[in-house]
């Protein structure tokens, strides 16, 4: 109970839980103006996050076509394309979920 107590306090969320017997309450303050751009400021971190997650994962790729042996550079040159493409399309995707939410949370 302690660890997660101490894990919900330390989040960059600003919530205070309090530990009543075997339950963990977490009061939620209210929604205002700041809070909301405080919110909004989460999700970019987070979404950055993923982004440079989602580039990581495409130069470990890369190092894996490159490595390949017995196959041609057409091949290699196609397989890095494609990756490419795939990880424009995810990131893509991660900035269609952040507008949304980021809409979602400045919503009054």
């Amino acid at each position: 109970m302690g660890a997660i107590e101490k894990g919900i306090r330390e989040s960059d969320l600003g919530l205070n839980p309090v530990t009543q017997g075997g339950i963990i309450r977490v009061p939620l303050p209210a929604l205002t103006e700041e809070r909301r751009r405080d919110l909004v400021k989460i999700v970019h971190k987070l979404a950055e996050e993923g982004r440079v997650s989602i580039r990581q994962a495409r130069h470990d790729g890369k190092e894996l076509i490159k490595n390949t042996e017995h196959v041609s550079e057409d091949d290699q040159r196609h397989a890095e394309q494609q990756l490419q493409k795939l990880t424009d399309e995810r990131i893509k995707h991660l900035d269609e979920m952040v507008a949304a939410k980021e809409k979602e949370i400045l919503e009054v």
